[in-house]
């Protein structure tokens, strides 16, 4: 009876490894631990008409990029492909992609119809031989073609770990050219990838410290046209700009939204103090939220709109400070070696990131909104201003090596996957836009 059980055991068990469909549902679990990349298959984009030709092998080159240079997948070079994609409607040969290693397999199709197109995929869970969720298309204009891929990222992405996207995104930043002792530096915005980028200013006045509105349709920053410190709102789609909050006698800086769009928070330096001030920007009307005799500024809402965060003196050296989004009494979080600066409150409400400095080092770091739990995620020269992801998972920032030119860099806050965001030349405060609508 023994020898039985143990012999239908095994059949039982090579019958299950021979059965694909019986496998787990593919997802990737995002933990804090180091993730072995997911080994996918991105074939080109399936043309469906002969103006489609032109894009097909690009939309897919742009997926592909998006999903490796999140650390988390592969891709699996074309030239190990066995079986080849000739249609979007035809059936998968799931045992030739599962003989290269292929978990994922990503198959598009686009048709282009004068200035308009049509772009379609298909995602495949190669181990169980089964599709992940239905097919799905975006439509829009050829000049966008760059937002349909990364719309497919955004949703392929999501679908395999469970996780927002952040791909269909804009990052505002400072682009600077000329030589080091008299940079020129213009207001730029770009997609998240570092393509489509776009001067917003001329380049005659510094500006510096931008930040995006939640629906990613005006900026917000900090002018130098008048000679002092004023803070600017641009309209993103016309470049409309206006000077804004205002205060007699005092320098204003360090502007940031809050989560509904509707008003202000900045800094204002008048008679010795830094204090930070609410302004709402339907009706003018200003509210002073702190007035202790020190340095006050760096704000930034919670997602909810009820606390800022901010960075002070106030205590000796500068450290990270919550209060009310209303003023109030202000509770001090950061209690490490150093000091800390910039903090900007996760889109996830869990996490606050900030710059350290510490014994002749930098670092971008993040820690619970109480304080608890803090981890650097990096280190160099000089490292400085956080800006998260539409998802609250990755994180840029400026880094400027010893001597060198300043760059921007993200870092997944799991401390992984480092890496330099491409811009045409040196480039500093990056502003990380919401998805776009």
């Amino acid at each position: 009876m023994t020898r039985l059980f143990l012999l239908l055991s095994v059949l039982l068990a090579f019958v299950a490894a021979q059965t694909p469909a019986m496998a787990q549902p593919l997802r990737l679990q995002i933990t804090e631990g180091v993730i072995e990349p997911m080994p996918f298959a991105m074939p080109a984009f399936v043309p469906e008409n002969s103006a489609g030709s032109q894009y097909s092998e690009a939309l897919a080159r742009v997926v592909a990029a998006n999903l490796t240079n999140t650390g988390l997948f592969r891709e699996v070079p074309r030239e190990a492909h066995i079986a080849r994609v000739s249609s979007f409607d035809a059936s998968v040969s799931f045992s030739d992609w599962r003989a290269i290693n292929v978990q994922a397999l990503i198959t598009g199709a686009v048709e282009v119809s004068g200035n308009r197109m049509t772009v379609k995929f298909r995602l495949f869970d190669v181990l169980s031989g089964q599709q992940m969720g239905q097919g799905m298309q975006f439509a829009g204009s050829t000049d966008n073609w760059r937002r349909m891929a990364h719309k497919v990222s955004d949703a392929v992405y999501s679908r395999i770990t469970g996780e927002t996207g952040y791909f269909d995104s804009r990052v505002v930043f400072i682009s600077e050219s000329g030589p080091r002792g008299n940079r020129t530096k213009r207001l730029a915005i770009m997609d998240q990838d570092g393509e489509n980028v776009q001067m917003l200013t001329d380049g005659r006045s510094l500006v510096i410290a931008p930040r995006v509105s939640p629906g990613g349709d005006q900026a917000v920053y900090t002018t130098y046209e008048t000679g002092s410190p004023r803070i600017a709102l641009m309209n993103l789609a016309s470049g409309q700009r206006q000077l804004v909050g205002d205060i007699p006698g005092a320098m204003t800086f360090s502007p940031r939204f809050s989560p509904d769009g509707r008003s202000l928070v900045f800094s204002a330096a008048r008679g010795g103090n830094t204090d930070l001030y609410r302004l709402d920007l339907g009706s003018g009307q200003m509210q002073q939220l702190t007035s202790s005799p020190s340095i006050a500024t760096s704000p930034s809402f919670s997602p909810d709109g009820r606390s800022i965060t901010f960075e002070s003196d106030r205590s000796g050296t500068s450290q990270i400070y919550v209060m009310p989004a209303t003023g109030g009494e202000a509770r001090r979080i950061s209690f490490g070696s150093g000091r800390y600066s910039t903090p900007v409150w996760s889109p996830r409400g869990d996490l606050i990131a900030f710059t350290k400095s510490h014994a002749g080092r930098f670092h971008i770091g993040v820690m619970r909104t109480d304080g608890s739990e803090e981890r650097l995620l990096t280190a160099s020269f000089l490292d400085e201003g956080p800006t998260w992801a539409p998802n609250g998972r990755v994180i840029m920032f400026t880094r400027e090596a010893q001597g060198g030119d300043p760059a921007l860099f993200s870092v997944d806050i799991s401390g992984r996957n480092l890496r330099r965001i491409p811009t045409p030349g040196p480039a500093s405060d990056p502003a990380w836009g919401p998805l776009r609508p």
